[in-house]
């Protein structure tokens, strides 16, 4: 898959935000593109992630997981765009359809948009692929709570906000 994280200026942000989640590190979740309307993000295929281990397929678990962290991702890419600030944005409700199981041996992509940030909450959709978008493994929707900038702590705004941070 070939992808241009120059070309997405949310990039940084989205990445540095998935590296202060340690489920995400621990699964090895990758930040490909990020940008004020979407965030994609990579899972690599590994044996410890296996749910069925007859098939080899993923855990849907993991699946979840990769998705909802992609819709937080696009939440917190979106407001930045929009309000150039920082808020937590906890999972409300995410609900996830499953169509087919993810192909072993492959990684699976999140595709996410945060497509609608009301005063207090913002709300996303998701593909989980593989090969190709049109060709789901999953979708979700989901809803994040918005909490105001005060509430982020200085050491998680440095996190966030790299070499930028004042």
């Amino acid at each position: 898959m070939k992808v241009s994280p120059s070309f997405f200026p949310l990039t940084g942000l989205a990445t540095r935000f998935v590296d202060q989640l340690v489920q995400c590190r621990r699964l090895q979740l990758k930040v490909l593109e990020g940008s004020e309307h979407h965030v994609l993000i990579e899972l690599p295929y590994s044996t410890e992630l296996i749910g069925y281990p007859d098939t080899g397929v993923i855990h849907g678990g993991v699946i979840t997981t990769l998705m909802d962290t992609a819709s937080g991702s696009a939440v917190v890419c979106s407001i930045f765009d929009k309000f150039n600030s920082l808020e937590l944005s906890p999972t409300l409700d995410l609900r996830v359809d499953y169509m087919k199981p993810a192909q072993p041996h492959k990684s699976v992509f999140g595709f996410a948009e945060c497509y609608k940030l009301s005063s207090s909450i913002a709300f996303t959709r998701a593909i989980a692929y593989q090969d190709s978008i049109d060709d789901p493994i999953a979708h979700a929707v989901g809803s994040f709570m918005r909490i105001s900038p005060d509430m982020v702590g200085d050491e998680f705004r440095r996190a966030l906000m790299g070499d930028e941070y004042e």
